[in-house]
């Protein structure tokens, strides 16, 4: 457990330019699959850009790579959504998601990101709200992809339409679109990645597996002042007393403003107290 996440805190402490998103996302899966071969898992990647890359003529435009880039992907290949059992983990997990050719969008927009760079197209994460995007930068304006539905573009209304979706007090014709169509950097990519595992495993009462995740989420989010509260809070719940409080110590040194800032205080003197009963 410790060599994995000794293994992701070094893929993912190289500047993000040079950090290998698709490297750093298969090693998440260790805990589940300590003997995981991640370079062929690399290697299948990289072989799956080089075919398509090879099969197009060296002038194509932009957009006609992304219509073979989604034709090879979801047509040839058969990647597609798991709407069918959409809160599995393992959808979360590059390595099985190249295996069983299905994912959610996070992580069919990773491997959408990884056989793209291969093609040579600059497209970028986007962190939408409730649905991971891509897009591509042209000089007509930025073309906003969706890989959960096979590499659909998206226009404005179907933009506004899905954030109405997810806010219903709120008139989406009212809101501006640029701040959610922002791309984001890989370690963010990854971090919403393991907050989707964080979740799932906090649902089903899975604490060791949501602290390992959490434990990641730090490394590469490690301003995340909620993100200590929420570790503190499943290290108190596993009776882990002193490195609850201490977490929680960081969760208020970074808001010091927080709302729940007395509760947290309160709890962190009843840890100190359960702590010292223990000795």
């Amino acid at each position: 457990m410790t060599d994995a996440l000794d293994r992701f805190r070094a893929a993912v402490s190289r500047e993000d330019p040079k950090l290998d998103l698709a490297e750093a996302a298969l090693l998440i899966a260790l805990d589940d699959y300590p003997d995981l071969d991640t370079r062929a898992c690399l290697a299948e990647i990289e072989k799956l850009g080089r075919t398509l890359h090879t099969r197009l003529p060296a002038d194509f435009s932009p957009l006609h790579r992304v219509i073979a880039l989604n034709r090879y992907l979801f047509v040839e290949l058969g990647f597609q959504a798991n709407a069918d059992d959409y809160y599995d983990p393992a959808n979360n997990l590059l390595n099985v998601v190249l295996e069983r050719r299905t994912g959610i969008p996070i992580t069919l927009s990773i491997l959408y990101l990884e056989i793209g760079r291969r093609i040579g197209l600059r497209l970028q994460g986007v962190s939408f709200p409730g649905h991971f995007l891509v897009k591509l930068p042209t000089a007509e304006g930025d073309l906003i992809l969706d890989p959960y539905s096979k590499g659909k573009s998206l226009s404005e209304s179907d933009l506004r339409r899905r954030l109405g979706e997810l806010a219903h007090d709120i008139d989406p014709a009212q809101l501006p679109l640029q701040p959610f169509l922002a791309a984001v950097p890989k370690r963010e990519i990854l971090a919403r990645m393991l907050r989707n595992l964080k979740g799932i495993h906090l649902q089903r009462n899975a604490l060791p597996r949501a602290l390992s995740m959490m434990n990641r989420i730090l490394i590469v989010a490690p301003d995340a002042a909620h993100e200590w509260r929420d570790r503190g809070l499943v290290f108190e719940r596993l009776d882990c007393f002193r490195a609850a409080v201490t977490d929680l110590e960081t969760y208020l040194e970074l808001d010091p403003g927080a709302e729940d800032s007395k509760e947290v205080l309160q709890r962190i003197a009843d840890l100190r107290l359960a702590s010292a009963r223990l000795h």
